[in-house]
């Protein structure tokens, strides 16, 4: 069984926890970006009656400080391993030396127990960022936010996937007139910021087939954004109710089976 829980998503800390079992009692767990802070990881983590230690590894989709976060402090103190591509890595190395980094490339796939991640690259403002799909080998979850648009090398890696977090940033009006100096709006809404809510549902419909079951608008601002515009363009898309699509924010979501 391939799960899936948010434990925190939005421009204050980004964590996804993945796990996929093959067996009674056997489970590879795989945080995916791991921006938090030690006390609010460890709190989050025995929420669900793990401790850091039971991880067993941590991707880092790139360098940025809300998907980092503590990382290299667990990886120091329990032994788990960092993947991230040598960009991320050489971005972080300097600040972080004693993570245990190991190598991931775009379109290199990495077996973690039960788990195989597939990393490809996306354009984001950062040295190396990647995306994921991951797969227990029956159903798959696609991971992506941190993009500035969607590209057809994205969507080829993500399609007929069983779940989906998709970011769904910014509202383009409420950013235009939020009080973020123009260097950053430009950015935000460049080729290599982040996704819109209008982005986001044009990929949602390319991507959306008969067995997609989980779908779920993550990476919103909490500035330049609203949960209900999010929800209203995701259900445009899905052909259902506003109050049936799922949103992630800083509270996380609970788990949710690909």
């Amino acid at each position: 069984m391939l799960r899936f829980r948010s434990l925190a998503s939005g421009s204050a800390g980004n964590a996804t926890l993945v796990e996929a079992s093959d067996g009674p009692g056997r489970r590879t767990r795989v945080l995916v970006d791991c921006g938090l802070g030690w006390r609010q990881l460890q709190a989050s983590l025995a929420a669900l009656g793990l401790v850091p230690a039971d991880l067993d590894a941590i991707f880092l989709t790139h360098e940025h400080g809300d998907h980092v976060g503590c990382a290299p402090s667990v990886s120091a103190r329990h032994g788990v391993p960092v993947w991230a591509s040598a960009g991320t890595r050489a971005a972080l190395d300097d600040q972080q030396p004693t993570a245990a980094f190991r190598a991931a490339a775009d379109g290199v796939a990495i077996t973690i127990g039960a788990l195989q991640l597939q990393p490809f690259t996306v354009p984001h403002d950062a040295r190396e960022p990647l995306q994921l799909r991951c797969t227990d080998g029956a159903r798959s979850l696609g991971i992506l936010t941190d993009l500035g648009h969607v590209t057809p090398h994205a969507l080829a890696q993500l399609a007929d996937c069983h779940a989906l977090m998709l970011e769904s940033n910014h509202e383009p009006e409420l950013l235009a007139r939020s009080s973020y100096p123009e260097f950053l709006k430009r950015r935000i809404a460049g080729a290599h910021g982040h996704l819109s809510n209008g982005q986001a549902a044009a990929a949602l419909a390319l991507l959306r087939h008969d067995r997609l079951s989980v779908v779920v608008a993550a990476h919103l601002s909490e500035r330049n954004n609203l949960p209900a515009l999010a929800r209203r363009a995701f259900a445009d898309v899905l052909g259902c109710a506003e109050c049936e699509v799922l949103v992630s924010s800083r509270a996380g979501l609970d788990w949710l089976t690909a």
